[in-house]
């Protein structure tokens, strides 16, 4: 990574205060290729050199990222410091008693980014659980929101929908670090009634107001389709209703992944909708060998993201005449749910313009932002 940074991710704290959290103890590890220094030096390898690091954990995709979407991974030996590194998404999403029995203090160091129903989250929840059943210390090594630290955006968790890509109860876009997460869940008991030993290593440099390009640091991606420092914003527009499938290319597998959104069955009127709609972002006609449909070109610091992805979403379920959602197979209309955080969603899109929708989640984000106060570790 880039030393010039002004931003000290928590592991470069940690350093500078010579490990002290960490010595005489032995040590886990949640990480994954994410897992740097500024300088792009593994955290892993930096606590091998430096304290008792004992085993590692990893999450969705594997220790080096390249593991596909959905896919279980399986625990094996870290070839870079010969340790263990237990899957936490395969047979379990939780650390077992077994796999913690060896360590006083697990340590989380992964880059998420900043969107309730990607799993690394989920990870951090499961955690945070097991440290809290089990007496473990939980040291989190916080890291940037890489949509910044003022987004809140999106629909609220249905409790009866709450699975591993949906775990807290945030809004879709909760514009906090996984360190702010964790206090926060922590102290409200939302994983668990008896609270964690939590300590958070916060960074220095970082405000709410920077992305990930403001930062200085290098970008590296935490799954095979967030390729770029940009992917997240438009994981965030394009990345619900395509949960749908019914032959939606949103770019998958490609360096634009998440940017566009094309299928065979969108109409010429779907540009001039959203165009019109999605107010602080460029929206441009595009066609895939798919179909057609439109490009988004994102402000990071402008526009709603939510919204424009809710926009997306009724316009292509009027569009199908409901077909999207009606005829979409069980499996995905169940992931779909999940991810949206909610099945009342299929009634909304029936009977309420975008416009009620997205109204009706502002009681639930105004209530949000005044309980994440107190757990707020940046200006």
């Amino acid at each position: 990574m880039q030393a010039a940074s002004a931003v000290d991710l928590g592991i470069d704290v940690l350093m500078e205060h010579h490990f002290d959290l960490l010595r005489g103890k032995r040590v886990g590890l949640v990480t994954n290729q994410t897992g740097v220094n500024k300088q792009g030096v593994l955290t892993r390898l930096v606590l091998k050199k430096n304290v008792h690091l004992v085993a590692l954990y990893t999450p969705e995709h594997g220790l080096d990222g390249v593991e596909k979407a959905g896919v279980n991974v399986r625990s094996r030996r870290d070839r870079l410091t010969g340790l263990t590194a237990y899957s936490l998404y395969g047979d379990t999403r939780k650390p077992t008693p077994q796999m913690l029995a060896g360590i006083d203090v697990l340590v989380f160091d992964m880059q998420d980014i900043g969107c309730r129903s990607y799993t690394y989250i989920s990870t951090m929840a499961k955690c945070l659980q097991a440290c809290a059943e089990q007496h473990k210390e939980f040291v989190i090594l916080d890291r940037p929101n890489p949509l910044g630290g003022e987004r809140v955006e999106g629909m609220p968790l249905d409790p009866q929908w709450v699975s591993f890509v949906g775990q807290l109860p945030v809004p879709y876009v909760h514009g906090m670090t996984m360190g702010e997460l964790a206090m926060m869940a922590n102290e409200k008991g939302w994983m668990s009634p008896i609270k964690a030993d939590l300590k958070v290593v916060r960074m220095h440099g970082w405000s709410r107001s920077m992305v990930w390009s403001n930062t200085g640091l290098a970008w590296v991606k935490p799954s095979p389709n967030i390729p770029n420092c940009s992917s997240p914003f438009y994981y965030v527009v394009t990345g619900v209703v395509s949960e749908l499938g019914e032959g939606i290319d949103i770019g998958i597998g490609t360096t634009s992944a998440f940017e566009f959104f094309t299928a065979h069955w969108i109409k010429p009127t779907l540009y001039p909708y959203l165009l019109s709609k999605c107010n602080g972002m460029g929206v441009y006609p595009y066609a895939t060998r798919c179909g057609k449909g439109v490009r988004f070109k994102i402000n990071p610091h402008s526009g709603n993201l939510a919204a424009a992805s809710l926009y997306l979403l009724a316009a292509s379920y009027h569009q199908t005449h409901g077909t999207l959602i009606a005829r979409a197979p069980h499996e995905k209309l169940n992931l779909f749910y999940k991810v949206y955080g909610s099945s009342n969603i299929k009634e909304e899109l029936a009977r309420k313009s975008p416009e009620q929708i997205i109204a009706s989640w502002t009681p639930f984000l105004n209530h949000f932002r005044y309980e994440r106060q107190p757990f707020l570790l940046y200006q």
